[in-house]
């Protein structure tokens, strides 16, 4: 799991990012699936939800595998 310092850390730099820099970062995400956004969808979106998506999608990449039932 990532440390709550290291999310703060990681909310500001995603809050610092204009929507060019996430959409790129969202096109070029590498994790444990695949993000398969359209160029038009992704200029829809509010700064805020790419944001989101972006914060949730890295998070996500990071967080430990839970045990199975």
């Amino acid at each position: 799991m990532i440390k709550l310092g290291t999310m703060d850390a990681l909310a500001m730099a995603i809050a610092s990012m204009d929507h060019q820099k996430i959409r790129e970062k969202l096109k070029n995400f590498h994790g444990r699936f695949k993000l398969d956004f359209t160029d038009e969808y992704l200029e829809s979106l509010s700064i805020d939800r790419l944001r989101h998506i972006l914060f949730a999608a890295v998070v996500t990449k990071h967080k430990r595998r839970s045990n199975r039932l």
